[in-house]
């Protein structure tokens, strides 16, 4: 038995042998056994190896860190220490004494003291000097923490606004540009102003956006806070208790109004019910109008976006050229309205008053009680107490001359004015703003006028156009479904052969495109069917954002109504005059005065040369308040287009069939 179980032994180790041959020539070299397809490990090389080791130790925390960096200062500072030593021709000779001053100079170089003698006192001095460095270093980076720290809070935009007298503004949309821009500029000649702006943005974004929009800001200073405009919290860092005027944005969306109103109650709170700073707030939805002026207090003003806008568009799509009227005086650039004294002009008729001022539009009366009148008939007198309403250049350019102007009689037209004719429309596109428009255009519809609606939506949108074309007398509207965008939609509109053409953007959806991107598409076809067919196509068109305004494919001089800019410069205008808040109020109201282009014909004689003062007269004998002109052949020529506003009372000029002229009077 053992001998055989020593024979097999034997053949087993042979065998083995020769099957660990066979494995040399088949597996790879250095990795016996390893089954056939699997790739060899390598040994990485020794940088690699080094480095992860280093890498591995500076996990082990701050003293792995310490003691690195100790590594590091010795393998620097000793090396070096030791080379000044040998070098010097006045060290020491013995090796003891080098070694000494060796010690020295890196006791010296790192703050450890350096001192000789017995090891217990070379112990106690590094002993000490490390204490030192301790102190020294933690008091550093207490002082690095606590300073970080605050630059942190001032980069959230959390610290408080220490000033008075300054601006506030809520929120952030579409009227931000426009609100700061004209705030900037009205501020231009003051000594030192600010504009605080509070809204639920990063702080850092918001000076960059504002700083690239509004440009340079010379004295007035823009400061951002973060927070939300309702929480009191937030509101406290803009300080709005000492403030001038406080601006609250409108939301992009109308059903966000109810955030405007917790945004006032918010800012009541914070400024209690005595404080008189001056509120102007804005909200999208009617709904919402009554809550708001409840939240803001009874001296607030609370003005409503979309019923603006639709009373604007419809006014400009029957007299083109209208909204450059409405920016020039909305607008701190060039004339504007102001509220004067005039005790010198007490006991004349306003028809008088209308060509006292040389240099600056009379247009109405402000009663000593506050009632605002514009437009008052000619023969109605001015009493102790009032103030006018005038359109001027600045308040102190409104100086009364010790007369009123001479007028040409000759050239005065005293016939009927040019009737009304029915009128042909056509409404592009359908949004929430749609029947507030409809109802504007039948309120002053001659009778038998047409409005077209062509339409996407499917049943809603038929739905709400024939609901809005309910009671609307002299206006008969037809709802055509069709998109807008499409070229077979355009192109099969007779467009050229409507008197005036209303474009309009879709309502803003939660995460969809902007509105304005369907009204450029629109306004791009209509630009190319102008082009084909050579004949003009009058175009109104709502927008919300100004910018897109510059990339329209229209011509020049074309009508724009920009929701987001004309809502920004009223609310400018009024934080900086309160006394306008009236005045816009009843410019704006349905069924009061209003802007009107009315041919130059109907008032003087055509190709007759006459100065502005007769033209103010015969408007007056009318019942209007001439406040400038328009050249039509000029209508396509910037930066003006044609457009005069509050002409001196002597500018002389050929007044032809084609010029129109501006005025305040009653629809």
């Amino acid at each position: 038995m053992q001998k055989t179980s020593g024979g097999t032994s034997r053949r087993s180790r042979a065998g083995s042998a020769r099957v660990g041959k066979q494995r040399q020539h088949q597996d790879p070299p250095g990795d016996p056994g390893r089954p056939p397809g699997v790739e060899t490990a390598r040994r990485a090389p020794a940088g690699q190896r080094v480095r992860y080791w280093f890498d591995n130790t500076l996990t082990g925390g701050v003293a792995a860190l310490i003691g690195w960096l100790a590594v590091a200062c010795l393998a620097v500072v000793v090396p070096v220490s030791a080379v000044l030593v040998w070098t010097d021709d006045r060290a020491p000779h013995s090796l003891r004494s080098k070694i000494a001053a060796v010690w020295r100079t890196v006791g010296q170089t790192l703050r450890l003291g350096g001192e000789v003698g017995s090891p217990l006192r070379i112990a106690l001095t590094v002993l000490l000097a490390l204490v030192a460095l301790f102190y020294v270093s933690t008091l550093v980076s207490l002082i690095t923490a606590a300073i970080t720290e605050k630059l942190v809070a001032l980069r959230l935009g959390h610290s408080t606004v220490l000033e008075e007298g300054h601006t506030v503004v809520l929120g952030w949309s579409a009227q931000i540009h426009t609100v700061v821009t004209e705030l900037v500029t009205a501020n231009a000649n003051q000594r030192r102003s600010a504009i605080a702006v509070l809204a639920d943005r990063d702080k850092t974004e918001m000076e960059e956006e504002l700083d690239a929009e509004v440009g340079r800001t010379g004295r007035t200073r823009i400061i951002c806070r973060n927070g939300r405009p309702a929480d009191p919290v937030a509101l406290a860092r803009v300080s709005p208790g000492s403030a001038d005027a406080v601006l609250v944005l409108p939301r992009d969306g109308a059903d966000e109004d109810a955030e405007i109103v917790k945004s006032l109650l918010s800012l009541r709170a914070a400024v209690g019910d005595e404080c008189r700073v001056r509120i102007v707030a804005v909200v999208r939805d009617d709904r919402y109008r009554l809550a708001a002026r409840l939240a803001a207090g009874p001296d607030a003003v609370v003005l409503e976006v979309d019923d603006i806008t639709a009373r604007l568009v419809a006014q400009c799509v029957r007299q083109p050229g209208l909204s450059l009227v409405y920016q020039e005086l909305f607008d701190f650039a060039g004339d504007e309205f102001y509220v004067i004294d005039a005790p010198e002009q007490a006991g004349r008729a306003f028809g008088q008053v209308l060509r006292a001022y040389p240099t600056a539009s009379v247009v109405g009366v402000v009663r000593a009680d506050g009632t605002v009148r514009l437009n008052p008939a000619p023969d109605s007198v001015v009493h102790p107490g009032d103030r006018l309403v005038v359109i001027a250049r600045d308040d102190d350019t409104a100086v009364p001359a010790d007369g009123p102007a001479g007028f040409d009689e000759a050239v005065i037209v005293s016939g009927e004015p040019t009737p009304a004719r029915p009128e042909r429309l056509l409404l592009l596109g359908w949004n929430r703003r749609a029947p507030r428009i409809v109802d504007h255009l039948s309120g002053h519809a001659t009778p038998g006028s047409v409005l077209h609606v062509v339409a996407d939506g499917g049943r809603t949108t038929a739905a709400a156009v024939g609901e809005a074309a309910v009671g609307t007398p002299g206006l008969d509207v037809v709802f055509h479904r069709g998109d807008p965008t499409l070229p077979e939609t355009v192109n099969g509109l007779d467009a050229s052969g409507y008197d005036g053409i209303i474009v309009l953007g879709p309502d803003r959806a939660a995460g969809g495109g902007a509105p304005d991107d369907r009204a450029l598409v629109t306004l791009l076809l209509l630009r190319a069917l102008e082009r084909e067919t050579g004949r003009p196509i009058p175009v109104v068109t709502e927008m919300t954002d100004d910018r897109n305004r510059a990339i329209a494919p229209v011509g020049p001089g074309a009508d724009f109504v920009v929701s987001g800019k004309l809502i920004g410069l009223l609310m400018a205008q009024i934080s900086q005059n309160w006394r306008l808040a009236h005045v816009f109020e009843v410019l704006l109201a349905p069924g009061g005065c209003g802007i009107h282009l009315r041919p130059a014909g109907d008032y003087v004689r055509e190709g007759r040369r006459t100065d502005f003062a007769t033209v103010v007269e015969s408007a007056s004998r009318r019942g209007e308040c001439a406040i400038g002109y328009r050249v039509r052949e000029r209508a396509a020529v910037g930066p003006d287009h044609g457009m005069r506003i509050n002409p001196p009372k002597s500018d002389v000029r050929l007044w032809r069939a084609d010029d129109d002229v501006i005025v305040i009077a009653g629809h």
